[in-house]
């Protein structure tokens, strides 16, 4: 075939589908225009997920004609005034291109008005502009879309529920909600306030959209360079989440989920937090824009750093040296730290080192394991060969893991928690598939405060959690009144449990079927309810644990698939030792 160009309508849609992928993505690129022309109040209202409508008002500089007419060309902007400043960009948006790409898949009606000056009104609808007309309006501008990728319906079947995209939308806003706490935000979900948002300091908007549990579990964080600043909140190790989704990162007031940042907050949690577990945090990177390329994705959310050594090395010394302050150790202040260490001269505030921790002499050192009596003469270990591969218990080490003498003589090695958490997790899916969880009443029902999304979903999924065993209810706005709990999981912390479930609950889609997330809840309450590395055992629960875990399937993995249980035979211990 021929080469051709492409027609403009043609080509304005196919470019649409790298900026407006979602709706939460038209609804990001709004927000972020109406911040850039100074915006201190925003009002959000979406409908049908924002797929419907997606409405954004705000009070800031507004637009006469000219500018109106100008606002719905590709590539037309107002933040470039001169192009040597596309390397220093100091604002949210500067393509020119978020209201031509969605006024190519969708209706789009803006209103606009300046200080002093008169309405003006303009509508695209698919590419197509109609001419500029007076209209009424305050000062600002009023952003309407209807009918989100009409003119794309093969993209809007690739689009998740109405649930799903609303969620999205409106993790976006708490995003940039949080990275411009002098702004008040308030946001709409077909009718129903979801996020009511005063203008704040920076310390108080964490707390209204992190929950008080955060504000009181997180420790701040402090850096001044020469030339990045970083500020922000990380919680303690113990105020962890089975998932990322609540590691926040803003970087020159633009949030960001950019990979390298996050693997730097990672390795800072690395040596502190469990296995498994996530970090919280909240952290705010300043640096001269010249420092940092946001021209590297097309939905501005990945970076490239001119120094990244420098970047993430003082982000982990940042985060580390907070959680140590904060965790109550003994941190010696040192001389500033050389340029050459992170690639940025620190000034203003000393860095501060790890506390030293000089090994005490062996005599007076420890050792963290706990003897089981002695095991039976060689004689008597007969029957236990064929009935109890796992063995007998001799030892516990580090208060996590059990050591085991096989009938072989093999040494087996059990991680206590992973192996319970499968035994709980088999035990709750037996009851369930004979008749349902065995619940036990609350003698006192706790309320559990929650992110308002989170209590939401719970609330609506507490006909799906009753079957195993939890029971609640929507109490409030942001928080659920749990009446009952899994009579297996003993007497754990609600507040926990809910908060890991709420998660799970935001992958389930309409389309998951209703085993696979029964199950994948239960997964969730059985690591609530086993026990924890850290207690001591007596050596019958040690013995106790290994029977178990022989009569119960799928006991060589946890819920999350790692392993239970290692065993090293005698050719794997000479190997070790180099005798073969």
């Amino acid at each position: 075939m021929a080469i051709r160009l492409l027609p403009e309508t043609t080509a304005n849609r196919i470019a649409a589908g790298e900026v407006v992928e979602r709706p939460a993505a038209a609804v990001k690129e709004l927000v972020e225009n109406a911040l850039d022309a100074g915006a201190r109040r925003l009002r959000i209202a979406l409908e049908g997920g924002g797929v419907d409508r997606i409405l954004v008002e705000d009070d800031g500089a507004g637009m006469g004609p000219a500018d109106l007419a100008l606002c719905v060309e590709r590539h037309a902007t107002s933040k470039l005034p001169e192009e040597g400043l596309l390397f220093r960009i100091a604002t949210l948006g500067f393509r020119g291109e978020a209201l031509p790409s969605i006024g190519a898949v969708a209706r789009l009606a803006i209103t606009s008005r300046t200080e002093g000056g008169a309405a003006h009104r303009i509508a695209v609808e698919g590419g197509r502009k109609a001419e500029i007309a007076p209209a009424s309006g305050a000062p600002g501008t009023r952003v309407e879309v209807r009918d989100l990728f009409f003119a794309t319906p093969a993209r809007r079947k690739f689009l998740k529920s109405p649930r799903a995209e609303a969620d999205a939308a409106v993790e976006a806003v708490k995003r940039l909600a949080m990275a411009w706490p002098e702004v008040a935000f308030s946001l709409e979900v077909d009718g129903r306030a979801v996020l009511t948002l005063p203008a704040a300091d920076r310390t108080q908007r964490l707390r209204d959209l992190l929950g008080p549990d955060f504000a009181t579990a997180a420790v701040p964080v402090e850096a001044v360079h020469e030339m990045l600043d970083i500020e922000g909140m990380a919680a303690l190790p113990s105020h962890s989440r089975a998932t990322a989704a609540e590691q926040h990162l803003v970087v020159n007031r633009r949030p960001v989920r950019d990979p390298m940042l996050r693997v730097a907050l990672r390795v800072a949690y690395r040596d502190v937090i469990a296995a498994g577990r996530q970090p919280v945090a909240a952290i705010f990177l300043t640096l001269p824009p010249e420092q940092v390329d946001v021209n590297v994705h097309p939905m501005k959310t990945e970076l490239r750093f001119r120094q990244p050594d420098a970047v993430r090395g003082a982000l982990i010394s940042a985060v580390r040296r907070a959680l140590a302050t904060g965790a109550g150790e003994a941190v010696p202040s040192v001389a500033t730290m050389p340029a050459m260490a992170t690639g940025f001269a620190e000034t203003q505030r000393p860095f501060f080192a790890q506390p030293s921790r000089t090994p005490a002499p062996w005599s007076q050192g420890r050792l963290a394991m706990h003897m089981a009596p002695p095991l039976p003469p060689a004689r008597e270990e007969a029957p236990i060969a064929a009935e109890h591969p796992l063995g007998r218990a001799v030892a516990q080490m580090m208060d996590t893991y059990i050591l085991a003498e096989a009938p072989d003589g093999s040494l087996i090695l059990v991680d206590q928690h992973a192996a319970h958490e499968r035994l709980t997790h088999e035990a709750l899916r037996a009851q369930r598939l004979d008749g349902g969880v065995r619940t036990q009443a609350l003698l006192i029902p706790a309320v559990v405060e929650l992110p308002q999304r989170d209590a939401a979903r719970l609330a609506e999924a507490a006909p799906d959690l009753a079957r195993l065993g939890l029971e609640l209810e929507g109490f409030g706005a942001g928080a659920v009144l749990v009446r009952a709990l899994p009579a297996l999981l003993g007497n754990p912390d609600p507040a926990p449990l809910l908060r890991d479930l709420a998660e799970e609950l935001a992958a389930w889609e309409e389309a998951t079927a209703l085993e696979l997330r029964l199950d994948a809840a239960i997964a969730r309450l059985a690591c609530h309810g086993s026990i924890r590395a850290g207690r001591r055992l007596a050596p019958a629960e040690m013995d106790a644990l290994l029977r178990q875990m022989e009569a119960t399937p799928r006991a060589n993995t946890c819920s999350h698939g790692r392993p239970t249980w290692l065993k090293f035979d005698k050719p794997a211990f000479e190997k070790l030792f180099g005798r073969r």
